[in-house]
């Protein structure tokens, strides 16, 4: 009953309060990226959802459209500035994904949304990923990682 009907309601109605109170600090933030890295400001990816579901994903923009003398883009490593690694440390990169829990695209706890490329990857095991919404929440899922692999390696 929980996962069913309460948990939705609490992911928009948390989604919604944080998207009105972070408002002006997004506002802020969307000038910057426009100063800082150009048009768009929203990077825009298609990933898989609940029952593959494919959804757009809304973050804001970390790296640059610099590319080669072929037209290629250069590698991240390259094209991703300072700012946006200041915004992929603090996870302010991911506010807009707000916008994605409100729509029901995602939930605020959750499997990380992979690749659509990956989809046809996936074992019959790997598949039950997606019977439930993807998440937002990057940071208390980087703090669980640790703890999972610290306990492999003990």
């Amino acid at each position: 009953m929980y996962a069913k009907y309460i948990k939705r309601v609490l992911d928009f109605l948390l989604s919604l309060i944080a998207f009105i109170v972070l408002m002006p600090i997004m506002i802020v933030i969307y000038l910057l990226v426009r100063v800082k890295l150009g048009k768009p400001a929203i990077f825009k990816q298609e990933r898989p959802g609940k029952d593959e579901k494919i959804f757009t994903l809304y973050k804001f923009r970390t790296m640059t459209d610099e590319k080669d003398e072929n037209g290629k883009l250069l590698p991240d490593g390259r094209r991703l500035t300072k700012f946006g690694k200041f915004l992929r440390s603090t996870s302010l990169d991911e506010l807009p994904e707000l916008v994605n829990i409100i729509k029901g695209d995602m939930a605020i706890v959750g499997p990380r949304p992979l690749l659509v490329e990956y989809l046809p990857l996936y074992n019959e095991e790997q598949k039950h990923r997606h019977d439930v919404r993807p998440r937002t929440n990057r940071i208390s899922a980087d703090k669980w990682k640790k703890c999972y692999y610290l306990g492999r390696k003990i």
